[in-house]
């Protein structure tokens, strides 16, 4: 038997001898593991942002909206009819002790102006508790207060782009007079920036107003239901679901709901926000693995052709070494060896190229990406098992071969 030393060594030099085919057999696992490595490493980075932009919507967060409407047979789905009171509201931030805070989500868009620039942005009426509830700080000025609310003051909080589409980069907008649908507003803070929304919208392009203000200046009238989604923080995260339950049961017991009737309002929670758009990436990430992963079949199907051949090439060169002692084992390792080489060398290849087209891919597009070590090596490995399981064949045959009639071989 000759040492498994020695059989790597004969490998490696035949590989050597022939660079330019085993670089080309090479290259169907170098584009498999790559297309793998790539579309992981970009679905991860998507999952990961996702869940830090929807759970940088606020602490402990839970969403109370307006349920479904009836009509003459006719149904609508969430929102179609508002049925959240502003006397819901005030039941809801004083009767639960599970609530930390809540506050309305008024919004429309609207043309603002300022002195020296028109901006088209989302107009928010809400209360100071909505920035508690987000964990969203002032950067400059002052935010919104109780009295503001109280007096409908028409004082104004805005965002990053904001400020700078109205006023200008560098421009202080404190104390600036915006015009909202003829109404002029005082700007008095600047909040920070919150950047990308889960949704892919930008946070800081909005202006925050008075939710009192916001229904006598801009949205026209007062009214008894409020248009827009509640949000709620509960104490804590171990009491989300507690104060979820609370929320429904003061709500069905205020809109005086029998218990055979539906609930006319409906919640959720920023955790089952993360698991839906999480649940999604990672089906997108895992199907277009899959597609990935059938290049690295087809450079498995072009290692054992090429192995093939080689075999028929090399057939004289095994016969000699059968005659001089090699055993079938020794020749099925070198082949073996040589297959696995080339499977190990095109997946370490793959990972480095689909690593450094990930990262030109992420910032070209403004995405991230995270590199997970244990799909690294779940594909080195994987590579590896496609040389083996492809290289085997052709390494069986090789061995079987009849030495005499190797010998004879043209």
């Amino acid at each position: 038997m000759i040492s498994t030393r020695e059989t790597v060594r004969m490998a490696l030099r035949a590989l050597r001898r022939n660079t330019l085919r085993s670089t080309l057999t090479a290259l169907g696992i170098i584009i498999g593991v790559a297309a793998v490595i790539c579309m992981v490493t970009i679905g991860e980075g998507a999952k990961s942002r996702i869940r830090a932009q929807i759970e940088g919507a606020g602490t402990n967060v839970i969403l109370v909206f307006s349920g479904s409407s009836r009509s003459g047979g006719m149904r609508g789905g969430m929102g179609s009819q508002p049925t959240l009171t502003w006397d819901d509201l005030r039941a809801i931030q004083t009767e639960l002790p599970l609530v930390r805070a809540a506050a309305p989500v008024l919004r429309t868009m609207s043309s603002v102006i300022s002195e020296s620039s028109t901006w088209t942005t989302t107009i928010y009426g809400t209360m100071p508790e909505y920035f508690v509830i987000r964990n969203w700080a002032v950067d400059k000025g002052v935010g919104l207060t109780a009295s503001d609310m109280a007096g409908s003051t028409k004082n104004a909080v805005i965002g990053r782009t904001v400020a700078v589409n109205l006023f200008g980069e560098g421009t202080d907008p404190l104390g600036q007079i915006v015009r909202i649908r003829n109404a002029p507003f005082t700007v008095i803070g600047v909040l920070s920036s919150k950047g990308q929304g889960g949704m892919g919208e930008d946070q800081d392009d909005g202006i925050f107003v008075p939710a009192s203000a916001f229904q006598t200046r801009i949205q026209g009238g007062l009214t008894q239901f409020v248009r827009g989604p509640i949000y709620v923080s509960a104490m804590t995260s171990e009491s989300i679901q507690p104060a979820r339950e609370q929320i429904a049961g003061l709500l069905r017991e205020r809109h005086r709901l029998a218990p055979d009737e539906d609930d006319d309002f409906s919640t959720t929670t920023m955790a089952e926000m993360t698991g839906v758009f999480t649940s999604a990436t990672e089906t997108l990430t895992n199907l277009l693995a899959a597609i990935a992963l059938v290049s690295l079949v087809v450079g498995g199907i072009g290692v054992m052709n090429i192995m093939l051949v080689s075999v028929t090439e090399r057939t004289r060169e095994i016969g000699i070494r059968m005659a001089v002692g090699a055993q079938p084992g020794d020749i099925r390792a070198q082949f073996l060896i040589e297959s696995l080489v080339l499977a190990a060398i095109g997946g370490a290849i793959g990972i480095v190229i689909g690593l450094g087209v990930a990262k030109f891919v992420a910032a070209a597009f403004g995405w991230s990406m995270l590199a997970r070590t244990d799909i690294i090596l779940m594909a080195l490995g994987v590579s590896a098992a496609v040389g083996v399981v492809f290289g085997l064949y052709p390494a069986i045959k090789a061995s079987r071969l009849d030495p005499i009639t190797a010998l004879r071989y043209e």
